[in-house]
């Protein structure tokens, strides 16, 4: 999350300025976002492909490379789980903020 945070910082026109629009904003947050949910999705698959190749016998793998790769792909959705926790929380206290 944090490489994604800071790959997100050096895009040129990632930070708008004084005149910037909310929508821009949005954007950046949104392609971020899906981003990051991508390269979970991504470690997810193929920790199952690992998985279903060292069944298979192929010797190539080694069991310790294949828990690896399924811890790496655990973590990273735990990861988005809570930060989607976090984002569904935030939206009900601003919802709940009384104008």
């Amino acid at each position: 999350m944090r490489a994604l945070a800071a790959e997100a910082a050096a895009k040129p026109g990632a930070a708008t300025s004084a005149t910037g629009t909310a929508a821009s904003q949005q954007v950046d947050f949104a392609a971020t976002l899906k981003s990051a949910l991508d390269e979970v999705s991504q470690q997810i698959q193929q920790a199952d492909a690992m998985q279903q190749q060292f069944s298979a016998g192929q010797s190539n793998l080694s069991l310790s490379d294949v828990m690896l790769a399924s811890q790496k792909a655990s973590l990273s959705f735990q990861a988005a789980l809570q930060v989607r926790n976090k984002l569904v929380s935030a939206y009900q206290d601003i919802m709940n903020i009384q104008a």
